[in-house]
C-alpha cells in the first residue's frame, strides 16, 4: 500500500487518471461512456457514465484485486479496525449471505434471534444450515422484539454445544443493541463464531457516544451496510473480518455468488465514503446525534408519539440504543407506524424510511437540514391533532415466536402446494412472507403457520404494509408444504 493514507481513496483516483487519459471503448459496457445511451445520459449525467466501466489492468478486479480495489479494502479495514475489508456490490444482503456461507456448512448450526433480516434465512436455505432460535426480548409498551438476552444465549450455547456460530443484531432496525462484547466472549469461550449483521451501524465505527460496534467487541465477522449511514450508493457494503479469520478463503465464497462485471460506481463510491467517514466522521455524526435529539425531544412534547432513547436501557435485551435512530410509537393516537407512514408520504411529501403495526422510524443522516427536521415535527404535530383515534382493538405487538418444524433449506425445496391463506393454518410454510421494510420474515420456510400469525397478516395489509417473499404477489394464497 506504500505511502497510502486515509485521505487517499485509490480507487476513485484511479477513475479519474482514467477520465484523464481520454480512452477509447473498443470494451463493456455497450453505452461507451453514455454515447450509445443518449437518454440515460441526460438522466444520469455524462460524469456518471464516463466512469461506469468494467475491470481492466489500471482499475483492477473485485473478484481478484491485487492493486487500487486491493489498496482501497486496506484502507477500509484500516478504518473499521478490522483485520481485512471487502467491498460487496450487491448489498448488505450479499455481506450477511457471504459471513453465514464462509462460518456454516450443512447441517451445521448457528445460534440466532428470529427478529433477523430475511438474507440472514436465505442464507440458511443456501447452506442447509441449521438455525437455533433465540425470542429476542420484548418490549411490552412498544411491542417491538428487542436485541438478545445473555441469559438466553448462555442457555442455547448449554443445549446446542456444538453450534459453529452466534449471528447477532448490531443494532435492530429500531436501533436497539444486545451486549455484543459479553456475548462475543462467550462464543469464543464455547468455541463459537460471533457474527454480526450491522447493517444500521456503520456510524457506529465512528462517532463518540455511540454503542460499540462488532470488530472493537471482538466480533469474528460483521457485514456493515455502507450505503444507508455512511454516505455511499445503494448496494454499496462492506464485509468486515478479524484478524482471526482466513480472508482468502472468504474471498473464495464471496466470489460463488458475486458477479464478475462489479459497477466502479458503487466501488468507488464505497472508497469515497470511508475516506470521508475517516477523515470527518466524527463530526459528521456529532451533527447526527443532535439533529435526533432535538426531534426526538420536540416529538415527545407532542404528547400521544414517544421517540424513545436510552431511558429504555435495561441492561441486558436492552442493552444498548443508537440515539441517530428517530424511532417513535403512534399507536398511542389510535394509528399504525404504517397509516402515518402513509399520510407523512401523501398529505406532506415526507418520505420517512418504514412504518410498522404501531412505530415509525425515520433516518436522520449528515444530509439533513434543520428546516427538514422541523417540517417533519410540524407533520407529526399535524397528524396527531387530525387524525387521533381510539386505539382501542389496534394489534398491539411486532414479534411472534415461531414454531420450527423443518429447516429452511428442506422446507423451501420440499413438494410444495399453493392454498388459500385461510385454509393455511397449522400447516407447514414453504415461503417467506414479510412486510418490507424492515424485510424481517413474519413467516420463514419450514415454521408452522398459526393462527395469530394469520391475524397478524391480515391486520397488516388491511393498515397498507407492503407484504413480500410470496409467489403469490396478491398474498390471498401461500405455499405449504405437501404432506405424506
Amino acid at each position: 500500500m506504500g505511502t497510502l493514507s486515509q485521505k487517499n481513496a485509490p480507487l476513485y483516483e484511479a477513475l479519474c487518471d482514467y477520465k484523464r487519459n481520454r480512452v477509447v471503448p473498443f470494451d463493456v459496457p455497450g453505452h461507451k461512456q453514455g454515447r450509445g445511451n443518449p437518454e440515460l445520459t441526460e438522466c444520469l449525467g455524462k460524469a456518471c457514465l464516463n466512469v461506469d466501466v468494467n475491470s481492466m489492468k489500471p482499475l483492477d478486479n473485485l473478484c481478484h484485486p491485487v492493486s487500487v480495489i486491493r489498496d482501497a479494502e486496506k484502507l477500509a479495514a484500516e478504518a473499521f479496525s478490522a483485520g481485512h475489508a471487502f467491498f460487496m456490490v450487491n448489498g448488505t444482503s450479499s455481506a450477511v449471505q457471504a459471513m453465514l456461507m464462509s462460518a456454516l456448512r450443512k447441517n451445521d448450526k448457528i445460534i440466532l434471534p428470529r427478529n433477523v433480516h430475511r438474507s440472514a434465512i436465505n442464507a440458511l436455505i443456501l447452506t442447509g444450515a441449521i438455525p437455533v432460535y433465540i425470542n429476542p426480548g420484548l418490549n411490552k409498551k412498544l411491542g417491538i422484539p428487542l436485541g438478545m438476552s445473555v441469559s438466553d444465549v448462555k442457555e442455547a450455547i448449554a443445549a446446542n454445544p456444538d453450534a459453529k456460530a452466534i449471528l447477532l443484531n448490531n443494532p435492530t432496525y429500531y436501533g436497539v443493541c444486545s451486549n455484543i462484547k459479553e456475548i462475543a466472549a462467550i462464543a469464543k469461550k464455547a468455541g463459537m463464531l460471533t457474527l454480526a449483521d450491522e447493517a444500521h451501524g456503520t456510524h457506529f465505527y465512528f462517532g463518540d457516544g455511540l454503542p460499540l460496534n462488532a470488530m472493537a467487541a471482538g466480533a469474528d465477522m460483521s457485514a456493515v451496510s455502507m450505503h444507508k449511514t455512511g454516505g455511499s450508493l445503494t448496494q454499496s457494503s462492506l464485509l468486515l473480518l478479524s484478524k482471526s479469520m482466513n480472508h482468502d478463503y472468504v474471498r473464495q465464497v464471496i466470489n460463488l455468488t458475486q458477479t464478475t462485471s462489479a459497477s466502479y460506481l458503487l466501488m468507488s463510491s464505497l472508497d469515497i465514503s470511508r475516506r470521508n467517514l475517516a477523515v470527518n466522521g466524527k463530526e459528521i455524526f456529532e451533527k447526527v446525534v443532535d439533529f435526533a435529539g432535538y426531534a426526538r425531544g420536540e416529538i415527545n412534547k407532542i404528547g400521544g408519539l414517544y421517540a424513545f432513547s436510552k431511558e429504555l436501557i435495561d441492561g441486558d435485551a436492552f442493552f444498548d440504543f443508537d440515539v441517530t435512530k428517530l424511532s417513535i410509537h403512534t399507536r398511542d393516537i389510535g394509528l399504525a407506524g404504517i397509516e402515518v407512514y402513509d399520510i407523512l408520504r401523501d398529505d406532506y411529501g415526507i418520505q420517512i424510511e418504514f412504518g410498522d403495526i404501531g412505530n415509525i422510524l425515520a433516518i436522520i443522516s449528515v444530509g439533513d437540514r434543520r428546516l427538514d427536521i422541523e417540517r417533519l415535527i410540524a407533520a407529526l404535530s399535524e397528524i396527531k391533532r387530525i387524525y387521533q383515534k381510539d386505539p382501542s382493538g389496534m394489534f398491539d405487538h411486532e414479534y411472534i415466536s415461531p414454531e420450527v418444524l423443518i429447516s429452511p433449506q428442506e422446507a423451501f425445496y420440499s413438494r410444495r402446494k399453493l392454498i388459500p391463506l385461510i385454509e393455511a393454518e397449522n400447516s407447514v410454510c414453504a415461503e417467506f412472507v414479510m412486510c418490507y421494510p424492515p424485510g424481517i420474515p413474519i413467516l420463514a420456510p419450514g415454521e408452522r403457520i398459526k393462527a395469530e400469525i394469520l391475524d397478524y397478516i391480515e391486520y397488516a395489509k388491511k393498515k397498507g404494509c407492503f407484504l413480500t417473499g410470496t409467489e403469490d404477489l396478491t398474498l390471498k394464497k401461500i405455499n405449504v408444504i405437501e404432506e405424506g
